[in-house]
């Protein structure tokens, strides 16, 4: 457990200098200026004109796209024009497929049309399509569990509805349906799959996102509902009639090919070899623009690093920021990064992410040993004012950083307001509207203050345990 969190009152720089005097981690200098970043990114950082220029200049990017190949080109200038010292990219391998229409139809006992989508990396329907009856499951562990012979030529429904949460907890349970249904559903014979939409939201729009295709044998059309339409066959169901929907789906799984991911450094004086790296990731689903999902984490990463590049003099170590190709399709980028990088993990001293949206951060999380905890509280002195509430010690640091804090590297975690965010994952609905100025601002400031400090501090943070 950490220490209560210090309230701060009028004399807070002579408290930060007290403070570091006894901890010595990072001096009062230090902190000083990372204050007045903090109150400089609060003024006049710009990270809306970053997200503001990667949805209206690339807009769509999935892994492998057209749509990717111009990100990764946007990336590099961007980051150029932004005053990185080195600019380049890594080359990764990844699957590629491409959405074609998906259509649903209740047939029998009310026919009426369905909103659907197909979830990543969907196979098609046979020529003229497929009609089958539903059969309903609470969650995938009854899909799971259920005898072959209850789900055999059917089209396996599950509808499992996500809790909304300031922390997004109520995406665990319920994206098991999405990422293990098609797999149980393949299984058992089942002739395709649907699945409430994983989101909060009452709209009538779909939720896509991936699922597990490895070694799946005989992959059946997997899409999502919009909530109101699984509300729908939910109804029906309930009528005790046997419910039919014709199901018409195309899209094309191409063979895999290129991505990158692109690094962006800012050149540490007396510790170059020793790295903080900050990231987002570069790709997107297709269904939007990839505002939220992870525009807005990009433009705030790409942001930060500008404002420390513009320092008299650059931090003690590199700072690196990272956009990670082919994030979600199973954390690829960064899987592949840690892989072609294992000798060089011991040089990295600390790992963050920001992907989860545009709220405004509201907690702070790490993953550190415990002699190390005077740091983050030393952080906190300039995080609180933000309004930002001391969290745990289980941070992953974000989805592409826990791959490096599973090989021991020690993480920090800014997390955003979540109440809304799955109103607009991965749907057509996120987009740059959804995106506030003033709070990107805000995280900015926190960004820049945790990332100079990490950069700049004497000591370094160890390594953490790593769990097996």
């Amino acid at each position: 457990m950490f220490r209560p969190l210090l309230t701060l009152t009028g004399g807070l720089i002579a408290a930060l200098a007290v403070t570091a005097a006894q901890a010595k981690p990072l001096s009062p200098e230090d902190l000083s200026v990372a204050e007045v970043l903090r109150d400089r990114a609060l003024e006049s950082s710009d990270a809306y004109s970053i997200v503001e220029s990667l949805t209206v200049e690339v807009g769509p990017r999935p892994a492998g796209s057209e749509g990717d190949r111009r990100a990764v080109a946007w990336a590099q200038q961007k980051m150029k024009a932004l005053g990185f010292d080195r600019v380049y990219t890594e080359q990764i391998e990844v699957p590629r497929w491409n959405r074609g229409h998906a259509h649903a139809r209740v047939v029998a006992p009310f026919p009426q049309p369905l909103v659907v989508t197909s979830l990543g990396y969907s196979v098609g329907t046979p020529q003229g399509g497929i009609t089958a009856e539903i059969v309903e499951f609470a969650d995938v562990e009854a899909l799971i569990k259920a005898p072959a012979r209850k789900v055999k030529g059917k089209i396996a429904f599950i509808n499992k509805r996500m809790e909304r949460a300031r922390t997004g907890e109520g995406y665990g349970p319920a994206v098991g349906g999405r990422s293990k249904g098609m797999r149980a559903a393949a299984e058992k014979g089942a002739a395709a799959l649907m699945i409430r939409s994983v989101g909060t939201d009452s709209d009538r729009f779909a939720h896509t996102g991936m699922m597990s295709i490895d070694g799946v044998e005989n992959p059946v059309p997997a899409l999502a509902l919009s909530a109101p339409d699984a509300n729908l066959l939910e109804a029906m169901l309930k009528r005790g009639k046997p419910v039919e929907v014709q199901l018409d789906v195309h899209n094309q799984r191409l063979e895999d090919g290129p991505s990158f991911n692109v690094i962006g450094e800012i050149t540490g004086r007396e510790k170059p070899q020793e790295v903080m790296i900050i990231g987002a990731h570069l790709d997107s689903w297709d269904e939007g623009t990839g505002a939220l999902d992870d525009g807005a984490g990009v433009a705030v990463v790409m942001e930060a690093a500008r404002m420390i590049a513009e320092l008299p003099q650059r931090p003690r170590r590199t700072l690196r920021v990272v956009l990670f190709g082919a994030e979600e399709i199973g954390l690829v980028g960064a899987k592949q990064y840690v892989d072609a990088h294992r000798s060089e993990l011991d040089n990295i001293v600390a790992v963050s992410e920001s992907d989860f949206g545009a709220g405004k951060i509201w907690r702070f999380d790490t993953r550190l040993p415990e002699n190390k905890f005077d740091i983050a509280d030393q952080m906190m002195q300039l995080l609180a004012p933000l309004g930002i509430e001391r969290g745990n010690n289980k941070s992953s640091g974000g989805p592409d950083s826990s791959v490096f804090v599973a090989q021991g590297v020690p993480a920090f975690g800014l997390y955003q307001d979540g109440s809304d965010y799955f109103d607009y994952h991965h749907t057509p609905n996120d987009t740059l509207d959804k995106v506030d100025a003033d709070t990107l601002k805000q995280n900015v400031a926190a960004w820049v203050v945790m990332s100079f400090l990490a950069v700049e501090m004497e000591g370094d943070l160890g390594r953490v345990p790593t769990e097996h």
